[in-house]
């Protein structure tokens, strides 16, 4: 390491916690403000996707790349570019008077907020090298995601109430410039232990691949499944995946080592957290609009309502890392399964006049499931990969996390689509529009509980210690 001479790995975790506290808060603020900014621009059901999906793009498609540039050339430079990039995104979204200029500014947003997670997450490594420890700050890393949700709702909703809804991106600019003076003083330089040269192909045919997916996913409501434009997007995201596997298994320094993917544990934590990230997105997302147009909801109740998943992510994050560095992560991941299986089942008859009690049990719920799954996630992960690799790692892990995020929100508005006609959404449709939704969330809540089964085992073990040695040997 360079920079500091004295470190202090509470004030780093801090630091670190800081930057998901300004991410994982615009994620429920941005939910809890799309109707106020469909009223205003009036915009379709499509663009509030794209509202949400334009961020989430670029964070997905650029994790992986700066997971291995903060390797290579320093990973606080690169936490400093993210939150001066996603502060920059926030000022613009603020200033926004268009949809187009709106989802634009999100996408520079998406830009920074790639730079902040996983190199956060390296960073903690390099910090807190004995395993527990590791294990117990991933742990307090994840429950400020539990403290994010529940001031996002919250401040959201106050501040549309009394001011508008530009002010929600706005408030992100005093904090990041918090974030901004503690990393200068506090954290120190770290960098993988070789550098890695860009994989421009692999990289480009990742960007094609999400982009065109998630186009097709979001426009088929307008186009039709059967459209060549949706033929074409959809047909189009699946080549460029072919590509990238191709590409990724030929180049003599890929942007993802496929080897990665020998060890189960880490396979199981991807697959995971796309299953996980999936079902929290399009659960918040598709609630938000229930409560505030279907239910008729203001801003700021429809945000209190959310509290109860707040709580549950704030209160199981913590759990769920001390009981992943004591038991491993079967235990809490099986826990996470319950959560996200039960809130759905209970949603499966959703109507206008559901009791306001089951939403919240449903929502608290979910928040458990959610606040389970991050640690376990996190430390299969990149716990049996080589530190000096720990960026990489961990950028693929939060890359499909947000991979997750993305096709949770293109999905769940594809699934619900029948509430969706030429003149606009149809409210009184939606509620009924949504159960296949949540029942889709029921069978990812079975194979999340599966997964950590099998991936937790003597077997998955044993293949990540092969994997382990066969990179350090290169």
């Amino acid at each position: 390491m360079t920079g500091s001479s004295a470190v202090h790995p509470r004030i780093v975790l801090g630091t670190c916690c800081l930057s998901l506290l300004l991410v994982m808060m615009d994620v429920t603020v941005v939910n809890v403000v799309l109707p106020s900014i469909r009223a205003e621009m009036h915009g379709s059901f499509s663009t509030l996707q794209w509202v949400v999906d334009a961020y989430t793009l670029m964070v997905a498609s650029l994790m992986l790349l700066v997971g291995s540039l903060a390797d290579r050339f320093g990973r606080r430079r690169m936490f400093l570019l993210g939150i001066g990039l996603f502060c920059g995104g926030s000022a613009l979204c603020g200033m926004a008077r268009s949809v187009d200029m709106l989802v634009l500014a999100r996408a520079v947003q998406g830009i920074g907020g790639s730079m902040l997670n996983p190199v956060a997450l390296s960073i903690l490594t390099n910090v807190y090298v004995e395993p527990r420890a590791r294990a117990q700050a991933i742990g307090i890393w994840g429950a400020t995601s539990g403290v994010a949700l529940a001031l996002g709702p919250v401040v959201g909703g106050i501040l549309v109430h009394w001011v508008g809804w530009q002010a929600v991106f706005w408030v992100n600019v005093p904090i990041g410039l918090i974030a901004i003076v503690l990393t200068l003083r506090f954290v120190p330089e770290s960098r993988g232990g070789r550098g890695r040269s860009i994989d421009a192909p692999g990289q480009l045919l990742a960007i094609v691949a999400l982009a065109m997916i998630t186009s097709g996913l979001i426009e088929a409501h307008n186009y039709g499944w059967s459209s060549p434009t949706i033929s074409g997007f959809l047909g189009f995201g699946a080549l460029s995946v072919l590509g990238f596997i191709i590409v990724e298994r030929r180049a003599a320094i890929p942007l993802i080592d496929l080897r990665f993917f020998r060890a189960w544990p880490f396979s199981g934590a991807i697959v995971t957290a796309v299953l996980a990230f999936a079902i929290f997105s399009a659960f918040l997302f598709l609630n938000t609009l229930y409560l505030q147009d279907v239910r008729g909801l203001p801003a700021l109740q429809a945000g209190l309502c959310t509290l109860p998943f707040a709580f549950g992510s704030m209160t199981c994050a913590p759990l769920s890392g001390r009981l992943t560095g004591r038991y491993g992560a079967r235990l809490p991941l099986l826990i996470s399964a319950v959560g996200f299986g039960i809130s759905a089942l209970l949603l499966t008859g959703l109507d206008a006049h559901t009791p306001l009690w089951l939403l919240l049990v449903s929502y608290g719920l979910c928040g458990c499931g959610f606040g389970m799954c991050n640690a376990p996630i996190t430390n299969s992960a990149i716990s049996g990969m080589p530190r000096t690799q720990a960026g990489v790692a961990a950028a693929i892990a939060s890359t499909s996390r947000q991979v997750g995020a993305l096709l949770g929100i293109a999905l769940g508005g594809a699934l619900s689509a029948g509430s969706v006609h030429a003149g606009g959404v149809q409210w009184d449709e939606f509620p009924q529009a949504t159960h296949v939704v949540w029942w889709c969330m029921a069978i990812a809540a079975v194979g999340i509980a599966g997964l950590g089964l099998v991936s937790t085992g003597i077997r998955a073990k044993e293949s990540a210690r092969q994997v382990a040695a066969l990179l350090d040997s290169n």
